[in-house]
């Protein structure tokens, strides 16, 4: 078989591609938590989709699921029609993550991706209060159509608009300044004084643990506060999960520890197990004010999501699974915080929260550095916040610990060739 020509891409696919610049390879093969390209060279996978993968690749329980559906002649595409797979779906998701966290939520499929979830969640709140603003919070992401990039923090993205993006107020997410500054008592007295200029707004949203803007994690404190807020001033609570949910912060829901119950949720990426495009947005069924129609989308009756994302849902009927990412976990963040420790030079600090994890450096450029130089060793992670300073850890949830070894050894070898020598006692 003739390998592929990379001038192809540089040939016929738009400028706007990225990850194929950080990755500069040709992938034929995955499995687990292991890709190949067409050398056959083997890379492990510390990336998983951006966190659209988060049981790794091929999966053989939901493969097997898809497979045995596709050939049996399911349809594919069903607009929002009724069909069996649909209904398993709404049923399952219901008896196995819903009740069991006694949450009540109406289900939309609002269109595929993340952004389609985010564009609906905004969409319901300016409708059900009558009110046009939205609050936001620095260094936040939540996609990259209009209404999403409105409440999005990055300036590059936000340009790539051509527009101005209204209807929006940033507020500091916390620590945005420092541990010293109580963000939400700032963002509270612009809600108080009539003099702040700011609107009472339709909602509040938020990521608990920032994707793209650096795996800021915010405090469950913080996060319940944030949450009293709005219950006090009548403000929805958008909690978009997209990237943060789904097991990726260590339980289902990413706000599940601060014990607190959004009005909203957005899911997407790892929500159909499989990588196939799937998104639902959750809301207290009070707020399900829709007329028929009203929001709707081609392709949000995807039953081969469906198959896959009910086939998902069987890992978390094992309390096991979830302790098992917990676990996981802690050997992640012990391997980072002693990587910092061990190599001054990295200027480093952890951040982040369960397996949505990474170091911040403080050197301008280190971060890519270390991310191209694991990558030419075997390992595929990439970098995030706005100056790309932190190198961002997302194994697959599932992942082994001979795979997360590996991985390890990796990036410690990729340290090492950047920095001096490690410190030793």
């Amino acid at each position: 078989m003739s390998k592929t020509d990379m001038n192809i891409f540089e040939k016929y696919e738009s400028e706007v591609r990225s990850y194929c610049r950080g990755f500069p390879t040709v992938f034929s093969k995955a499995k687990g938590y292991k890709m190949w390209d067409e050398d056959g060279k083997e890379y492990i996978d510390f990336f998983s989709g951006a966190g659209a993968l988060n049981y790794g690749h091929n999966d053989d329980h939901m493969q097997d699921k898809l497979v045995e559906y596709i050939k049996s002649d399911g349809p594919t595409h069903t607009l929002d029609m009724a069909t069996t797979e649909k209904a398993n779906f709404l049923t399952k998701f219901n008896d196995v993550i819903l009740k069991p966290r006694d949450l009540d939520y109406k289900i939309m499929f609002p269109g595929p991706t993340g952004t389609n979830t985010v564009e609906s969640a905004l969409k319901l709140a300016r409708k059900v209060t009558g009110r046009t603003d939205v609050i936001s919070f620095t260094n936040g992401f939540h996609g990259m159509t209009i209404g999403s990039l409105s409440v999005t923090g990055n300036a590059m993205k936000r340009k790539g608009a051509g527009i101005p993006l209204n209807n929006t107020v940033t507020m500091p997410y916390d620590n945005f300044v420092d541990e010293s500054m109580d963000t939400l008592e700032y963002l509270e007295r612009f809600l108080e004084d009539n003099g702040s200029g700011v609107d009472l707004p339709a909602a509040m949203i938020l990521e608990t643990v920032q994707g793209e803007g650096g795996i800021n994690a915010a405090r469950m404190e913080w996060l319940k506060k944030v949450d009293e807020i709005c219950k006090k001033w009548d403000i929805l609570l958008i909690i978009d999960d997209v990237q943060a949910g789904v097991g990726r912060t260590g339980t289902f829901f990413s706000f599940e520890p601060a014990g607190i119950k959004p009005d909203i949720v957005c899911l997407s990426k790892s929500l159909s197990g499989y990588g196939l495009p799937f998104a639902i947005t959750l809301f207290r069924p009070d707020l399900d004010i829709w007329a028929p129609g009203e929001h709707n989308g081609t392709f949000r009756g995807f039953n081969h999501a469906f198959i896959t994302a009910s086939a998902a849902l069987d890992y978390w009927k094992d309390e096991q699974f979830e302790k098992g990412i917990k676990q996981k976990s802690a050997k992640v963040k012990d391997f980072l915080v002693g990587l910092t420790e061990k190599y001054p030079e990295l200027q480093g600090t952890f951040c982040g929260r369960g397996l949505m994890v990474g170091i911040e450096c403080a050197k301008e450029g280190l971060a890519d550095e270390v991310a191209a130089e694991a990558f030419n060793r075997g390992l595929i992670m990439e970098t995030s916040g706005p100056k790309s300073e932190v190198f961002k850890l997302f194994p697959p949830l599932n992942i082994d610990d001979e795979g997360l070894q590996k991985g390890f050894d990796i990036i410690e070898e990729s340290v090492k060739a950047l920095v001096s020598e490690p410190v030793t006692n």
